[in-house]
């Protein structure tokens, strides 16, 4: 498990800014649905001054997605647009006193959303499309340029850093070669040489009673562990149910949950993210490896008195 600060337990657990802003006249969209992590950021925004006067947030991601979405809320409420545009996804992790490593992705999602948003506003086209041969990750579609800019902007130095902030590498790890590439390069360009060797100072541990209370699953009984999920989806309910969705458990099979998407979540051309979502915050709750299906792909023998 992570060590989570106070501030990121908070944004989490009671997130500020849920759902679609009213009134919007600003959407940003990003994220990639095949790895579970997507987000969508509503902006509304004065045409005469272009202060945001509001902001909301929607996304299925984990713990830190969620959080990391949340502060970017609270951070540009009150801001111009262009005062908006100079928040980094290093402000992020600061305002909620650090992110994990393995969590900074989270971080630099918002920013992009928030860029994407703007540019919505503006009647901009936010280019997120990457370019024949740029294409660097094909498992998270993380282009060239994307690494090199995120490796500049918070001096990242090894593949693992590159990994943790854009989630590149992260996959089937063939990326690795070019990863490394980019980063001799841009270390040349500060007069530094890349070391694959090279391991980062290690941080300050966080007090133990700084991680969530998202302990795991071990030492629970089956009835105890059900009950952890039946929770974890009963604080997603609401997200759901906002957007005309609910969601139903249906069975628990060793680490496969079965769930049954009901109302809009059913038809929903969104339905692979919002699994994905419940997937991810049942891992990060209960500690261990967790597959979440759709009910109908249950095999017979693992259904109730089948």
């Amino acid at each position: 498990m992570w060590d989570y600060s106070e501030k990121v337990k908070e944004h989490f657990y009671n997130p500020k800014n849920a759902g679609a802003v009213d009134g919007a006249n600003g959407t940003g969209d990003v994220g990639s649905l095949s790895c579970g992590d997507a987000l969508r950021l509503t902006l509304k925004v004065n045409p005469e001054t272009e202060i945001i006067e509001d902001a909301g947030f929607q996304t299925f991601g984990c713990g830190s997605a969620i959080a990391s979405s949340s502060a970017l809320t609270e951070i540009i409420k009150g801001m111009t647009l262009d005062e908006a545009l100079k928040v980094s996804n290093q402000d992020i992790a600061d305002y909620l006193d650090g992110l994990p490593p393995e969590k900074m992705h989270c971080s630099v999602m918002g920013r992009e959303a928030l860029q994407a948003a703007v540019a919505n506003y503006r009647g901009e086209v936010w280019e997120d499309d990457h370019e024949e041969g740029a294409l660097v990750c094909k498992c998270f579609a993380v282009d060239a340029v994307m690494i090199e800019d995120t490796i500049k902007a918070n001096n990242l130095r090894t593949v693992e850093d590159v990994t943790n902030y854009t989630k590149a590498g992260g996959g089937c790890s063939s990326c690795h070669e070019g990863i490394e590439e980019i980063l001799t390069k841009v270390l040349a360009e500060r007069g530094e040489t890349f070391d694959p060797n090279y391991t980062a100072p290690q941080p300050a541990v966080i007090p133990q009673e700084s991680v969530p209370a998202a302990a795991s699953s071990g030492g629970m009984t089956n009835l105890q562990r059900i009950r952890r999920i039946e929770t974890v989806l009963e604080s997603l309910r609401p997200q759901l149910v906002a957007d005309g969705g609910d969601v139903e458990l249906v069975e628990v099979d060793g680490n496969t949950v079965y769930v049954n998407m009901t109302g809009a979540c059913s038809n929903c051309q969104m339905a692979a993210m919002t699994i994905g979502g419940i997937q991810q915050r049942l891992m990060e709750d209960l500690g261990e490896f967790i597959k979440v299906v759709p009910a109908s792909q249950m095999p017979k023998q693992a259904s109730v008195g089948g």
